[in-house]
């Protein structure tokens, strides 16, 4: 048994990340409710300090320095390596998380440092001490990067994600194991300043989850920027001269052999590899075997409420239950979860459409931030077919006015999905130079179910790149 309790909050979120944070400050707004966030690493999470923020930090530069070539008369001469490092650097405030834990306190939201752990029903233990949630327990712990079982891999001390998106040293060869958003983000920004990448892919094509234009589009620049990519390939076996933990995004050691196998079979020396081959959710730790649960996922229904722990007290938000591992997905939900822990706390119904994550079923929009950007919401065509809609498409390059203006030799192309029984988009795709700003009227074309007719009347301006809603509309007509 738990020992008594030492403090009591309304809500305790276990993970402070952004869903974490959304979930705690909705849960209690306005109201005089009490919230607690138990936060082991830094306040802010993954995506401030790891993944979202850091690698757009590093990514930016080589995109701008791409459209700055792209238009005459502007001299654009490379990077400066240490000046992005130290952008990158400020970007996540030199891994200083005060400012957050500043925003929390504001927000009346206490933060309690260390390793938290269900023990029981509104139970949380964190380093020795028990709390009780009068009403709510959230989960939001997130995920981690999995290092695949492959001999000697381990071994050699591979960077993830983490250490990529916080290198403090450019590796001149890098061998990069992976083929979604991740390693392709990855290998852009490591090919911009300057490493030779050689990307294995176990697959036949890079981000699956997408239509196969926007992967083999990816692929194309990747190998124009110098990338190395092999398909169907994978380590075999992986050696390292001398590894050491030197800290984060520092190189581990001496060189590193990898052996591959599949399409290609070879030997590669590279001076670090990375491993960006999916992530887990973070729960091995979590105690959920004292309210019923097995290590993994935390299956939830559409209130973010755990579908097998009775008494509607506990919830899971973000990475943790797999529905979209996405920070705004995570987001999203955790609105949702916060505003329905108030409704219930209050007695009041779950009536409305607010009450009920639904975006993060077949409506979630996502940015691969490339060169060029991937853009995407709701299903691709196979997806969409595989759901048992009856389905037509349209799929036209990007060539409107704006994107002459743009740059030269713009080269991009757009796709959306059409449910012929509605008439209304179940999804689209733009790929080319920063498309993921074409795409939130996309989203709300899916989400709000808009018909065709209706977003004839939607005029985009012009000259700009949205004119291609314009062609893709034409297009369906004819």
């Amino acid at each position: 048994m738990s020992s008594e309790p030492s403090a009591e909050y309304d809500v305790i979120v276990i993970g402070g990340g952004p869903a974490g944070e959304n979930a705690a400050a909705y849960a209690i707004a306005d109201s005089d409710r009490t919230a607690a966030i138990v936060e082991r690493e830094l306040l802010g999470g993954e995506c401030s300090y790891w993944a979202c923020m850091p690698s757009k930090a590093l990514l930016r530069p080589g995109h701008l320095l791409a459209a700055a070539r792209a238009v005459p008369g502007i001299d654009a001469n490379g990077l400066d390596a240490e000046a992005v490092l130290a952008r990158r650097d400020r970007i996540v405030h030199d891994h200083d998380d005060s400012g957050q834990v500043e925003w929390a306190e504001s927000s009346r939201i206490e933060v309690i440092r260390g390793a938290g752990r269900l023990a029981g029903e509104r139970l949380v233990e964190v380093d020795g001490r028990t709390l009780r949630a009068r009403h709510a327990v959230v989960l939001a712990s997130g995920s981690r990067a999995r290092v695949p079982d492959v001999p000697g891999l381990r071994d050699a001390l591979p960077w993830t994600s983490r250490d990529a998106t916080n290198l403090h040293e450019i590796p001149q060869r890098v061998v990069l194991i992976g083929g979604g958003v991740v390693a392709c983000e990855a290998a852009t920004w490591l090919a911009a300043l300057g490493s030779e990448v050689t990307l294995l892919v176990r697959g036949k094509a890079l981000l699956t989850n997408t239509e196969p234009f926007a992967g083999q589009r990816v692929a194309d620049a990747l190998a124009a920027s110098g990338v190395r990519v092999l398909f169907e390939t994978e380590p075999e076996r992986v050696t390292r001269s001398e590894p050491k933990d030197t800290g984060e995004g520092r190189i581990h050691g001496g060189p590193v052999t990898v052996r591959t196998r599949g399409a290609h079979s070879e030997t590669i020396e590279a001076d670090e590899i990375v491993v960006a081959a999916g992530r887990g959710p973070a729960t091995a730790e979590l105690g959920l075997s004292s309210v019923g649960l097995t290590d993994g996922y935390v299956e939830v229904d559409d209130h973010l409420s755990a579908r097998d722990v009775p008494g509607q007290w506990l919830y899971a938000v973000g990475d943790v239950n797999h529905r979209a591992a996405l920070t705004h997905m995570g987001k999203y939900q955790a609105r949702v979860c916060g505003d329905v822990i108030a409704a219930r706390a209050e007695g009041r119904p779950l009536a409305g459409a607010r009450y009920a994550a639904t975006a993060d079923h077949e409506q979630v929009p996502q940015v691969v931030f490339t060169d060029p950007e991937v853009a995407a919401v709701g299903l691709t065509e196979a997806a969409a077919r595989r759901a048992g809609y009856d389905v037509d498409s349209v799929e036209i390059d990007i060539a409107v006015a704006g994107s002459t203006l743009a740059r030269e030799n713009y080269s991009g192309r757009a796709k959306i999905v059409i449910d012929t029984a509605s008439d209304t988009l179940l999804g689209a795709t733009f790929v080319g130079p920063e498309v993921g700003e074409l795409l939130h009227a996309a989203t709300i074309a899916v989400v709000g179910k808009i018909p065709l007719d209706t977003l004839w009347h939607a005029v985009p301006a012009y000259p700009t790149v949205s004119e291609i809603w314009l062609r893709l509309l034409e297009a369906r007509r004819s």
